[in-house]
């Protein structure tokens, strides 16, 4: 059974049968885990474990793990500052912000890969334009250069630790104030202004190899009536024929507000593979997994299933205890752990 096109949760710390049941469907073909799904690094391993010996080939894992307020997995796993305070050392030492970016990258796959996670839905390319609270200190900086630069040494990080990158949220959410997951955000603007900025670090990354993207919940009315994620305009004219990007596309999580447009579960599902995805997001909502499943009919293209093998991770330590022998990855714990905040000033301590 080769892997299906949608990406579920579950329940908890441990499978249920319930899951199990879910898992083995042969539309799916993902996994992303949640702070729910997550005791120690331990008991991750035995997970992520047990869900890889459900299938062959084995379901992807993921897990949205950026730093900052977007971490799962923490006790045990180490602290990622929020990409913000990358940007702020840029602003004074932008080669030093290079560096500290790399081994952030690096910090964060290997601690994944070590546990069994094929990839984190990282990095996030968005431009703050100082308007959206759910983006906010997500993003790098307000410039688009900084965020590219930034971004492409995280990738080099990412890769080190044998993890592959996925840019979101295409075109870029970061002008719109509402949050997607409760609202849907409408981005007035017009092309021509998103293409001289926010598109800017989607360019720069698709030509440093970036894997996956991740389009936004938000409609841009003067480019197409249809929030990115369901829009063939932003899918397939921009993001692959004006980009040239050639990886993966998974949606964002179709129970988010910003969905609700393309109608019931299944609808959103099927506008989100023809405007172009590769991959759903079913998560939160197990009604709404199991509606998905029985209703969806889709065969699956030759490509995506050749895009979405393209993101397992590589090569991993058999253990954190494991990586935490290794020279290089300590020198890099020293240095992520050097990136601190004190009475809102960084510091390098």
């Amino acid at each position: 059974m080769g892997l299906g096109p949608v990406m579920l949760d579950v329940l908890g710390k441990q499978l249920t049968a319930e899951d199990e049941v879910r898992l083995r469907h042969p539309l799916v073909g993902g996994v992303i885990l949640f702070a729910r799904n997550y005791e120690s690094p331990g008991q991750l391993t035995e997970l992520t474990t047990a869900i890889r010996a459900l299938r062959a080939p084995p379901l992807l894992i993921s897990v949205d793990h950026e730093g900052g307020r977007v971490q799962r997995f923490r006790d045990g796993f180490t602290k990622i500052p929020a990409m913000r305070e990358l940007g702020k050392i840029w602003d004074a030492h932008p080669h030093r912000a290079r560096h500290l970016a790399q081994q952030v990258g690096y910090v964060l796959a290997a601690e994944l890969r070590a546990c069994g996670v094929d990839f984190s839905f990282t990095p996030v390319l968005d431009v703050d334009h100082g308007q959206s609270g759910v983006i906010g200190n997500r993003a790098f900086h307000s410039e688009p250069q900084a965020i590219a630069e930034l971004a492409h040494n995280l990738l080099i990080g990412l890769r080190q630790g044998g993890m592959h990158t996925v840019g979101k949220h295409f075109p870029g959410h970061g002008y719109v104030q509402a949050d997607s997951h409760l609202e849907i955000p409408v981005d007035e603007r017009r092309y021509t202004d998103i293409e001289l900025c926010d598109l800017i670090p989607f360019r720069q990354m698709v030509n440093f190899g970036l894997t996956a993207v991740m389009p936004a919940h938000v409609i841009y009315p003067k480019v197409d009536s249809r929030p990115a994620g369901f829009s063939p305009v932003w899918l397939k004219n921009v993001l692959r024929g004006e980009l040239g990007f050639e990886g993966c596309i998974f949606s964002d999580d179709l129970s988010m507000e910003g969905a609700t447009v393309a109608g019931g579960i299944v609808q959103r599902a099927e506008a989100a593979l023809n405007a172009g995805c590769d991959m759903v997001l079913v998560c939160n909502k197990p009604e709404s997994a199991d509606e998905l499943l029985q209703g969806l009919r889709y065969e699956m293209p030759a490509t995506s299933k050749a895009r979405l093998s393209q993101m397992r991770g590589k090569t991993h330590p058999d253990s954190l205890s494991a990586l935490h022998e290794q020279q290089q990855f300590l020198k890099a714990l020293g240095e992520v752990a050097s990136i601190g905040m004190s009475n809102g000033e960084l510091q390098l301590v």
